[in-house]
């Protein structure tokens, strides 16, 4: 476990905008068809393990932390205030926070379900998350509309269901730009985060694309305030490119967040720890990132795999998990700067030098060469995220 726990410092790994979840690292094991495996952990303990393996960043649901019923009263302003206190302590900052609305019973019609006591409910939640979020001092909050959909068909009516959950959006930004006013800060940045299957069996908003026309809608009073936390396995689940749906949030000026995982496609929410699973496409997904400057967060939204014990957790599970994103950070800025991929694709770029755009045969004849790069470049990320490149080879 020591060889295996990581090869980077504390004060390295905090140079990285790097955010560990509550629920990842209280994480026991638990799903539908599991019992859990590991203790529970309480706010203080993952803070300081967090503080501990160089994690600067500490993220949270409302009701990881706060029991239900203590939301909006006196119990969850001195919960809020231990919480303060255990980040400074520890040096960590809030950088995120996200209001749980799929677990409770109220939500079982999601939380823009027929009755409007449940949406006034989820207006009050939302609008409590951001307070929240400014006592801790974040600068982001997200929403997993999970349970926005339907079992059966002709159970809701797609479009009303849409505008009432635009509803509890609206109502999160007009509290949002209230509080900052208030308190002298930024507005936060509200992020939708999509996903494709669970826990209803359709989801109205299941991708990052769909969450680009539902802000584009015209619903949302305040959509400049409104952008995108994708995950990467939940573009990867329903059989999309994650680096795809990145890229087109990037050219939206909406990639607000960006959860870090793993997993395999059309199967079900694994959340390995990234790089696990595809590291050439994580390589890939941060040479785009790192090519447009992306400086937003990344969460480390995954599950330590059930057979990891609480010491694993901390002394395996996070420290690799960390490393290996750094890893392929720095790798993702070697492929950037690599002379031999910059000459294929200012190559590719100059094209073939055919002189008559209309004569389609004369385009196919001068480039056909010049096509083959493609396969080149994908040899040479691969060289890169293997070492090759750095003269590691085998004898046979």
């Amino acid at each position: 476990m020591k060889a295996c726990g990581g090869s980077y410092a504390p004060a390295v790994r905090r140079k990285y905008y790097l955010s560990g979840p509550q629920w990842a690292a209280a994480y026991q094991g638990q799903a539908l068809f599991h019992a859990p495996t590991r203790e529970a952990l309480g706010f203080e303990q993952v803070i300081e393990r967090y503080a501990e393996i160089g994690i600067g960043h500490w993220t949270t649901h409302d009701t990881d932390v706060i029991p239900t019923e203590a939301l909006g009263k006196n119990q969850q302003a001195e919960i809020v205030g231990k919480i303060a206190g255990a980040l400074r302590k520890h040096d960590l900052k809030c950088s995120m926070v996200t209001t749980e609305t799929f677990y409770h019973a109220v939500w079982a019609g999601s939380p823009a379900a027929e009755a409007p006591e449940v949406r006034e409910y989820a207006k009050f939640r939302v609008r409590n998350t951001v307070e929240i979020g400014h006592d801790l001092g974040a600068g982001f909050a997200v929403y997993w509309p999970g349970s926005l959909g339907y079992y059966v068909q002709g159970a809701v009516e797609e479009t009303e269901t849409l505008r009432w959950y635009a509803e509890a959006l609206n109502a999160a930004c007009d509290r949002d730009i209230e509080v900052a006013a208030a308190k002298k800060r930024p507005t936060l940045k509200h992020c939708l985060e999509a996903k494709p299957f669970e826990p209803q069996a359709e989801i109205l908003l299941p991708t990052s694309d769909a969450m680009l026309a539902f802000i584009a809608s015209g619903l949302l009073t305040h959509p400049e305030m409104v952008g995108l936390n994708p995950e990467y396995l939940h573009e990867l689940m329903w059989g999309g490119a994650p680096r795809a749906a990145l890229a087109r949030a990037l050219l939206a000026g909406k990639l607000f967040h960006f959860d870090i995982n793993d997993g395999y496609r059309l199967k079900h929410d694994v959340d390995i720890g990234v790089g696990l699973v595809n590291p050439l496409d994580w390589l890939n997904v941060l040479v785009l990132l790192r090519s447009h400057r992306y400086n937003g967060p990344f969460n480390l939204d995954y599950k330590p795999p059930r057979t990891t014990s609480l010491f694993g957790v901390f002394e395996v599970s996070f420290p690799t998990a960390v490393d290996r994103f750094i890893t392929l950070w720095e790798m993702a800025g070697e492929a950037i700067a690599d002379p031999i991929i910059k000459e294929a694709t200012d190559a590719l770029k100059a094209g073939g030098g055919a002189t008559d755009y209309r004569d389609a045969e004369a385009i196919v004849r001068a480039n056909r060469e010049l096509l083959t790069l493609h396969e080149l470049i994908a040899h040479r990320l691969v060289q890169i995220l293997l070492g090759l490149h750095r003269g590691r080879v085998y004898s046979v």
